[in-house]
């Protein structure tokens, strides 16, 4: 391998474990999702680690490719519907609930501290 090649084979991995990371990241976080409970998501998870520590050796670039592609195309089949959304969470139920003062509306906080003066 000469050095520009190896530097595009090396560059093409990076953005490969890249790709399986944010993958695994989001269908982890969407297992959630589907699990009502913690102790049914456990097993979710360990499944979900269990189908990509299956494919963890392998060394073909374009398989790889295909792979990768083939688990963004069933991520994207499964994801859910309505997923979780923290409620403070931009899109959550309590999401801007409480809006800024208008201006000229003077907050005191002092907590019912007065001056005895």
């Amino acid at each position: 391998m000469s050095g520009a090649t190896a530097a595009a084979y090396l560059a093409r991995r990076a953005a490969q474990k890249e790709r399986v990371r944010i993958l695994y990241r989001r269908a982890l976080k969407d297992t959630l999702n589907w699990a009502v409970h913690r102790h049914l998501f456990y097993q979710d998870a360990s499944d979900l680690r269990e189908k990509f520590e299956a494919h963890k050796h392998a060394e073909d670039l374009d398989t790889i490719d295909k792979m990768i592609a083939a688990g963004e195309a069933t991520y994207n089949k499964w994801r859910h519907p309505d997923p979780y959304i923290v409620p403070w969470a931009p899109g959550g139920s309590k999401f801007t609930r409480n809006p800024v003062p208008p201006s000229g509306i003077e907050i005191v906080y002092d907590y019912g501290r007065e001056d005895n003066e």
